[in-house]
């Protein structure tokens, strides 16, 4: 089966209508993307950004693109655009297995000595080590951006060593789970992940069946976590979520730390460290930033 895309250039007041007029002509996904190259780093709380110029885009199946199916799809937009300044562009798109597509660019990597992430349709190169396996269909964290990347190498360097008493890990912002189920894979006795979204909570809960540490791991939802885990600290606390909700939270997830115990912090760009850093340091020794192209690892010690 072959799919029409249809794009639609448009400003940032428009594009809502232009989401809903592909939505009402029968899209089955829209999505928006930058038209002008406008960098949004990140929203602030309870915002949700958009670009000045934006490109709509609706994914339309394959009976639409004949021709006459498909010149009275653009006439009905069209119409429904009338009011609007835009301008449209079509194209027809080969099917293929996008799961499977998706699986061709997500290959084994090694983070540290120990640990690797493998997905489920490749055999482990090195069978020995600390392998987690994760369902590339799951796009919640896989290790390949570099945020997760710090976090992964610090829990290799730091989990499990110099006979240390097994820890108790905070995941707050916990996505896949990716970084849970790595610190229970490396040693740790326990981890809790905290999350706001319920597809994350499903996520890491199949990503711990999977690497069989569906024992040692508990999630919440950030709400009800608070509620029942007020007063719950733990020796390692690792957030990877945006600098702006990092450094809001510093107060929260240092009452969860317990004294001398860790704090690791990443999904913050160089230039946002220190504005992070500082919101730390009345809680936590802030070592030196650890760098990984534009991005930032923070790590303290409860005071």
């Amino acid at each position: 089966m072959s799919w029409l895309q249809i794009s639609i250039t448009t400003t940032k007041g428009h594009a809502e209508l232009t989401e809903d007029c592909l939505f009402s002509v029968g899209a089955q996904t829209v999505t928006l993307t930058d038209g002008a190259d406008q960098p949004i780093l990140e929203p602030g709380l309870n915002e949700t950004p958009v670009w000045n110029n934006v490109i709509v885009t609706g994914l339309f199946t394959f009976d639409v693109t004949l021709d006459n199916n498909q010149q009275s799809l653009l006439e009905k937009i069209k119409h429904c655009l009338k009011d609007t300044r835009h301008s449209c562009t079509t194209q027809i798109l080969e099917d293929q297995n996008w799961t499977r597509a998706w699986m061709e660019h997500f290959h084994a990597m090694a983070f540290g000595e120990r640990l690797w992430v493998c997905p489920l349709h490749i055999e482990p190169p090195e069978p020995k080590a600390i392998n987690l396996r994760l369902d590339p269909g799951l796009a919640f964290g896989t290790g390949t951006h570099p945020t997760t990347s710090l976090c992964l190498r610090w829990l290799d360097q730091h989990i499990g060593l110099n006979n240390k008493a097994q820890e108790n890990i905070l995941d707050y912002g916990c996505g896949s789970g990716i970084l849970a189920i790595a610190a229970c894979l490396l040693g740790a006795d326990h981890a809790d992940g905290v999350d706001i979204d319920p597809q994350a909570l499903l996520a890491t809960h199949d990503n711990a069946k999977t690497n069989k540490v569906t024992e040692k791991i508990n999630t919440w939802l950030a709400d009800d976590y608070q509620q029942q885990h007020a007063l719950t600290q733990y020796d390692i606390v690792i957030a990877n979520i945006l600098s702006g909700p990092l450094a809001e939270l510093a107060p929260m997830l240092a009452r969860h730390t317990q004294t001398k115990g860790d704090i690791v912090l990443s999904g913050i760009l160089r230039e946002q460290a220190e504005t992070v850093r500082q919101n730390y340091v009345e809680f936590f020794t802030m070592d030196a930033p650890v760098y990984e192209e534009d991005w930032v690892l923070l790590h303290g010690v409860k005071k």
